[in-house]
């Protein structure tokens, strides 16, 4: 209530444009104040020590406000040169009051703006690698039927249709990407048997992937509560994720059982695995790891990683393999 009263109150000083100014009017007023009541309760003082006081206090105020405003016009150049597309320049955030308070919140915007303008930048780059790769492969393979170097056979069609798949799931994971900074989740979740759609998720990581060996272990009784789109996309891009990591000819084995109340799969590679101080950023947009060899845009493990978290259940990397754990059964 008394805030709100506050802010109601006139704003005499608004139009002032320095705060050392306002300062000096505020003390200004503060001990004229004081005179006059010290006036009407004692008597007048005489007028060489009452303007000295007044003068010795403007000067004081204007000195300690120096102070008090330096993280102000920081903040300003530093907004001036982030409206430039320099994120770097930070303030000095010492005090404890609300010009501290809010040169710390500015810091913290500073680095979260320049971290999404290097994940545009990554997102640029990235998409701009893996578009021009299959744009470049479909783009040969066309010419040379045209040319008349290669005759339009099943083995030159299927090489363009790998091609374009790989343009459409692309395509996908950007979409994906869209709906996760739109905030749309829409799931259609139901109880069903994991087998049958990890057995067919297997089989298109096979085609995808030739030279891994895929090995399953699946419980026959294992069940998820899930949305049955949404598992398949998670799997696939975990599963793509062992495949393109680990050596070639490796093995990738894909394990599927329920623990308790919770369905737990997990993706194992024959790769180097995880570093510990990577096995965080690995779900963030864009980071490949240090392993990475096989392209990709970084993008597969931040879309599962959504997908698990709409469905109330958590996803780790666990050194050379990755633990999903969804609920089982309708809660």
């Amino acid at each position: 209530m008394i805030r709100a009263w506050l802010d109601r109150v006139p704003r005499p000083l608004d139009p002032v444009p320095s705060i050392k100014f306002k300062l000096g009017v505020v003390v200004v007023v503060s001990i004229t104040a004081s005179l006059l009541f010290f006036w009407y309760q004692i008597g007048w003082l005489p007028p060489r020590t009452a303007i000295t006081a007044v003068l010795v206090a403007l000067v004081a105020s204007q000195v300690l406000a120096h102070g008090m405003t330096r993280p102000l016009r920081e903040m300003t150049s530093a907004a001036k040169s982030m409206a430039r597309g320099d994120y770097d320049r930070r303030v000095r955030a010492t005090a404890r009051d609300e010009v501290g308070q809010l040169a710390t919140a500015f810091n913290r915007m500073a680095a979260d703006l320049g971290a999404a303008d290097q994940q545009r930048r990554d997102l640029i780059a990235n998409v701009s690698h893996e578009l021009r790769t299959p744009i470049s492969a479909l783009r040969a393979v066309l010419e040379n039927v045209v040319d008349g170097v290669t005759p339009p056979d099943s083995a030159t069609m299927r090489t363009a249709l790998a091609q374009t798949e790989r343009l459409g799931a692309l395509v996908s994971e950007l979409l994906d990407l869209s709906r996760i900074d739109a905030g749309a989740h829409r799931l259609d979740r139901s109880v069903f048997p994991v087998r049958p759609l990890l057995e067919s998720v297997v089989a298109e990581a096979q085609v995808m992937a030739p030279s891994a060996r895929f090995v399953t272990d699946v419980s026959d009784e294992a069940t998820v509560y899930a949305d049955r789109g949404r598992l398949h996309q998670v799997v696939v891009n975990l599963l793509d994720n062992a495949a393109r990591h680990g050596p070639p000819g490796g093995e990738v084995r894909l394990l599927a059982a329920v623990r308790g109340a919770d369905l737990v799969i997990e993706v194992h590679d024959e790769g180097p695995g995880i570093p510990p101080e990577e096995r965080d950023r690995v779900f963030e947009r864009f980071t490949r790891g240090e392993r990475a060899g096989g392209g990709g845009t970084g993008l597969g493990l931040a879309i599962a990683r959504w997908v698990v978290d709409l469905h109330g259940g958590t996803i780790a990397a666990l050194g050379s393999h990755i633990r999903v754990t969804l609920p089982a059964t309708h809660p």
